[in-house]
């Protein structure tokens, strides 16, 4: 069984029992956290789309850790300008395991 959920403006297919990063949860590690906006339950050849949500479904997930991702570098250049600027950026995000999918 797997489901599409919505979340920090990303959608993500997932299974359970999979493990996820998604944006930054303002959740304690070790809480439980439920996903209502379900775009798409599946099992097998049984799928239920919704318009825009499945009514009724739900996920749910377990928050593991949260953490930074790797940085990334940002280079702007103008040519024969003698300018550069270099800045970094690490963005926050939250791990989650999934324990449910219900519909």
């Amino acid at each position: 069984m797997y489901a599409v959920i919505v979340t920090g403006g990303k959608q993500y297919k997932v299974t359970e029992g999979e493990y996820l990063r998604v944006e930054k949860l303002d959740v304690e590690t070790g809480a439980s956290i439920d996903f209502d906006r379900v775009l798409l339950i599946g099992n097998g050849d049984d799928i239920s789309i919704g318009a825009p949500i499945v009514e009724g479904a739900k996920v749910t997930a377990e928050v593991s850790a949260h953490g930074r991702g790797d940085k990334i570098r940002i280079i702007k250049f103008r040519r024969r300008k003698h300018h550069m600027k270099r800045q970094g950026h690490r963005q926050w995000y939250t791990e989650i395991k999934i324990t449910g999918i219900s519909a």
